[in-house]
């Protein structure tokens, strides 16, 4: 990064004003240069101070998060970050996404106290990687893609089994904008993580499920893996496949490994599907930052499966595909609008 980013911070508490601005300013490349208690006036200052990324919280008086991510995308985009307690904003901080937000970071509770610091290296590291993004890029509300053009063929000849997907920092609008293309007699079960926090990942599949011809739930301990199904990993635990005796294959969900950097984390799931289902597998790496996906993605080669990346020409942040990418690692690089084709036409 070669230059310093201006942020906004927007929130009606002045202590969670002054604790943002602090952790912000931690970081030499960030620099707060202005704060706001609601969305009215948060309008005002992005008009005036022109930042490059905004902070909001959800819960504001005048005009609340969701309503200041609408009308700021209506009048220009920026990169929004929502800062939101989970139980009490979930379906609210899933709206703001939709609307154009592109992250979001739980605040550890909706109390003033010092607990806010517990979020400082994921708040500063989340605003890093907002600044980057091309404006164009930004994602607003999600309308079904249609693919414009074929995707090249793959060489050789694959059956695959099972279809994962690894995704994070503008996942939850691609996702909906991916899945429900998939016909609802797709042959086989999809399994995907998505870096999430803990509390929004239930809500989520329910509404991906509204918009899709294939059964979207989130996963539970035991859930058997079979066509029809789509499957996303819960905040908080990894998930991992395990075949039965009787050949059946369900999930897993467990606290362990604890030392990734994530929780669900895209490697987890990758390894334990290239054990069980071999070759068989169709690994989907797409937008987020960081490089998580990358040892899955070398565990399935390793066992003669495909993988799959998103284009940096569709992603908001180019960096777990880039990651497989630069290792050499992935069969194709596919925009998002034509990820689904190409998806159909390996299976």
């Amino acid at each position: 990064m070669n230059r310093v980013l201006r942020v906004l911070v927007i929130d009606d508490s002045a202590y969670v004003r002054k604790v943002v601005r602090e952790i912000v300013s931690r970081s030499p490349f960030l620099e707060v240069v202005g704060t706001a208690r609601d969305g009215r006036e948060g309008l005002e200052m992005v008009e005036q101070l022109q930042p490059d990324v905004v902070t909001c919280d959800l819960i504001m008086p005048e005009l609340d998060g969701v309503g200041f991510v609408r009308e700021q995308m209506r009048r220009r985009r920026v990169p929004i970050i929502i800062m939101s307690v989970a139980k009490e904003t979930a379906e609210a901080a899933l709206t703001a996404l939709d609307a154009g937000a592109i992250d979001f970071v739980q605040k550890p509770t909706a109390l003033a106290s010092e607990k806010i610091f517990e979020v400082s290296g994921e708040l500063i590291e989340k605003v890093k990687a907002a600044g980057q993004i091309a404006l164009n890029k930004i994602p607003t509300t999600p309308a079904p893609v249609i693919a414009t053009s074929e995707p090249a063929p793959v060489s050789g000849t694959h059956s695959v089994d099972l279809v994962i997907i690894g995704i994070s920092t503008g996942g939850p609008q691609a996702l909906k904008r991916l899945i429900p293309q998939l016909p609802g007699d797709f042959p086989v079960p999809v399994v995907m993580v998505m870096h999430m926090p803990v509390g929004y990942t239930e809500m989520y599949a329910a509404k991906l499920n509204e918009q899709s011809r294939l059964e979207v739930r989130e996963a539970a301990e035991g859930d058997e893996v079979k066509p029809g199904r789509v499957f996303l990993a819960p905040a908080g635990r990894h998930l991992s496949l395990k075949r039965k005796v009787d050949g059946s294959v369900v999930t897993h969900l467990d606290a362990k490994p604890f030392d990734t950097l994530h929780k669900p984390a895209v490697d987890v799931l990758f390894q334990s599907a290239a054990e069980v289902y071999g070759k068989r597998v169709l690994g989907v790496v797409m937008t987020g930052m960081g490089s998580d996906g990358k040892q899955g993605a070398a565990w399935i080669k390793s066992q003669g499966g495909l993988v799959f990346t998103e284009a940096e020409s569709s992603c908001v942040v180019y960096g777990m595909p880039c990651a497989v990418v630069e290792a050499g690692l992935s069969d194709k690089s596919i925009g998002l609008e034509d990820m689904a084709r190409a998806i159909r036409e390996v299976v």
